[in-house]
């Protein structure tokens, strides 16, 4: 009987047991088998054999330089072992605004009969195979273990620096997001950057310069679209796709979206003041795109966390040009502090997000915004990007 070993006991995993026969997990923070509600058996990482596994499916997240993956014989990706399932696949990457552009796209589809998934937090495993259409947020590190599965649709993102540390470099970043074009065949569509529209693959290829070129590419008057900045391209794609698959273009249904919280998200205090709730800007691009939105104010820009390996001087070479001052948290607050420095900008070291928040309360006026746009992940001091955005809240809230 075939033996499906599962690497990590994550969501994703665990979706995939419940479907999968004679499943097993293997995770490095087991220290002693056990049996989980479900029945399944968890193992210590140190007792998987290769040699009694037929299949290895990791959790997306579990880097190349782990053990399991190493061992591994027959390693396949969550995407791979769903690539049989009937519904017409669309996937969408890139660095940021994935999740937004994948959200867009299921409410604009929804009646169509779409279900969302990927990396947005519904597992493929949870997906309904009677679906019409899955919508699937992709990251880089699913694309890095995917060789069987690819996408109907692949509409990509601007590419950035981001999870070096991961991936082991920016090509190999790169090459994770191009990937699925290298497998697209005939009849299938990509949409993507200009700068790729040569690249070698079999799929039609749609590219665009910005949301003006591609909104421009599908007719859509970019006057009746309500969102700005960098939702507006997240806007733009979910449309062009809708364009694609149905020959329609509806501003009333996208105009109704809703925005999740923690990405440019405004507050006001109790003295009318403006701050931004911007934690889920995890990386450069997402914080210059904040940074873009606010130019016209001075900024009081809280930066820091786990920026995962990544080089920030850009972000500084564009700080020079803006009017802001900087408050630094985080375990890359003393390489912060010594950039702003170096750029001859403003800069505070603070002891944590509360400790900026104060000293930006102390000085903020009404015509200024306080922006957390940290450009770094939050599991440095967080549980998430969530929980720092949350306190972010509820602290401006509390100001008296």
């Amino acid at each position: 009987m075939q033996k499906i070993s599962l690497f990590g006991y994550g969501r994703t995993t665990k979706a995939i047991a419940k479907v999968a026969i004679n499943a097993v997990f293997y995770d490095d923070k087991c220290t002693k088998p056990f049996r989980d509600s479900n029945g399944f058996k968890v193992n210590p990482s140190s007792e998987f054999n290769a040699k009694y596994s037929s299949l290895e499916i990791p959790s997306p997240g579990i880097s190349p330089s782990n053990s399991l993956i190493k061992k591994a014989k027959n390693l396949i990706s969550e995407y791979d072992y769903f690539n049989d399932t009937p519904p017409l696949k669309i996937w969408i990457s890139g660095t940021n605004g994935k999740t937004t552009t994948t959200q867009m796209m299921q409410h604009l589809l929804k009646d169509k009969g779409s279900q969302a998934g990927g990396n947005i937090g519904t597992p493929l495993a949870e997906l309904s195979i009677d679906a019409k259409v899955w919508i699937l947020e992709t990251s880089s590190f699913t694309m890095h273990y995917t060789n069987i599965a690819r996408p109907n649709i692949y509409v990509l993102l601007p590419i950035h620096p981001d999870h070096l540390s991961w991936h082991g470099s920016m090509k190999e970043y790169e090459d994770a997001k191009l990937k699925p074009l290298l497998s697209m065949q005939e009849g299938e569509i990509a949409i993507v950057p200009h700068k790729y529209k040569d690249i070698k693959t079999n799929a039609h290829i749609i590219s665009y310069e910005d949301e003006n070129s591609l909104a421009e590419h599908f007719d859509i008057n970019i006057k009746k679209v309500n969102f700005k900045g960098a939702f507006l391209a997240d806007a733009i794609l979910g449309m062009a796709v809708d364009k694609i698959l149905f020959d329609r273009i509806d501003y009333t249904k996208i105009n109704s979206f809703k925005l999740d919280p923690h990405r440019q998200e405004e507050l006001k205090d109790s003295k009318n003041r403006l701050w931004v709730n911007d934690t889920k800007a995890t990386n450069i691009d997402a914080t210059k795109a904040a940074l873009n939105r606010y130019k016209d104010l001075h900024i009081h820009l809280i930066l820091g966390g786990d920026d995962k390996g990544v080089e920030l001087d850009e972000l500084f070479q564009y700080l020079i040009n803006i009017d802001a001052s900087i408050y630094t948290i985080g375990s890359n607050k003393d390489k912060l502090f010594a950039l702003g420095k170096k750029h001859k900008i403003n800069s505070k070291k603070c002891l944590n997000l509360t400790d900026a928040i104060s000293k930006i309360d102390a000085v903020l006026n009404i015509n200024e915004v306080a922006l957390l746009s940290p450009a770094a992940s939050s599991l440095d001091e967080f549980s998430s990007y969530a929980k720092r955005g949350n306190e972010f809240k509820k602290a401006v809230k509390n100001i008296s």
